[in-house]
């Protein structure tokens, strides 16, 4: 038996409003002990099946999924090879996502400002997103989490995060019966969810655990960065030194802002 620790809902610069490149995501995933990361853009799937592919290379499993816009609201398809029709019905977005293999998976429902599906429309699904760690208060986590209980859906959390230092500010510990961790694969990993082999991990994370996502995410951050401005360097000699210390400034800007956020936060 394998438990595994997933964010089954991040979004990379594939995304419209995602920020962070795929091998940064990973790096940083497996820095802090996940098994697995899902990249979830905003209805484009190319990424998310680079990531896949990529995962193996970071010790993790490779899943790839997408969150597709309805005509009811966003849903998650995980374990997708194509991408899913856009803007037709829920339901008939679920049935696209079974028989493609996938798991669909409702994220942050009910949250109408960030396209959340309302109760009357959630058809049969495979799961419901409880805990979304982008969500400032409770509320919507806790009426999500009493509607799967009312209803019997597994329930799942994921970090929604679209930077670095958020990833895995939640996960979902998914326990994978008769196989040991190196065997597992993405179909034991689905399997799973649609079981409800799944608990939910992401309660207010104590400040020195925040501190450190946040710590190793703004040092890691900067590193990528700083290499990305190097290879730069040995192509546009010209411009690379520029580009490096830019690139090097707004990563280590953008982590110290994060770090005194949380800080200010914790004093509060």
């Amino acid at each position: 038996m394998s438990t595994l620790r997933i964010d089954l809902h991040v979004h990379s610069e594939g995304s419209y409003d995602g920020h962070e490149p795929v091998e940064l995501i990973l790096e940083h995933a497996a820095d802090i002990g996940l098994d697995g990361v899902v990249i979830t853009d905003h209805d484009v799937l190319h990424e998310s099946t680079r990531a896949a592919k990529l995962a193996a290379e970071y010790g993790l499993i490779g899943i790839p999924g997408v969150e597709v816009s309805t005509a009811h609201g966003h849903l998650l398809a995980i374990g997708v090879d194509e991408m899913p029709p856009r803007r037709v019905g829920y339901e008939e977005t679920v049935g696209w996502i079974r028989d493609h293999g996938g798991v669909a998976v409702v994220p942050h429902p009910f949250q109408r400002t960030r396209h959340g599906v309302r109760k009357k429309n959630i058809p049969d699904v495979d799961a419901i997103e409880t805990f979304n760690a982008w969500l400032f208060t409770g509320y919507k986590n806790q009426r999500a989490r009493r509607y799967a209980e009312a209803y019997g859906y597994p329930t799942v959390a994921a970090s929604d995060a679209h930077t670095l230092p958020y990833v895995g500010r939640a996960y979902t510990e998914i326990t994978v019966p008769g196989v040991d961790r190196e065997g597992v694969a993405r179909e034991d990993v689905l399997a799973a969810i649609r079981d409800g082999s799944t608990a939910v991990q992401g309660r207010r994370a104590p400040v020195p655990m925040a501190a450190r996502h946040y710590a190793i995410g703004a040092a890691r951050k900067s590193g990528y960065y700083a290499k990305v401005g190097t290879l730069q360097t040995a192509t546009y000699a010209k411009f690379g030194t520029i580009k490096t210390g830019s690139l090097l400034k707004t990563g280590y800007e953008r982590a110290m802002m994060g770090v005194k956020n949380l800080l200010r936060y914790a004093e509060r």
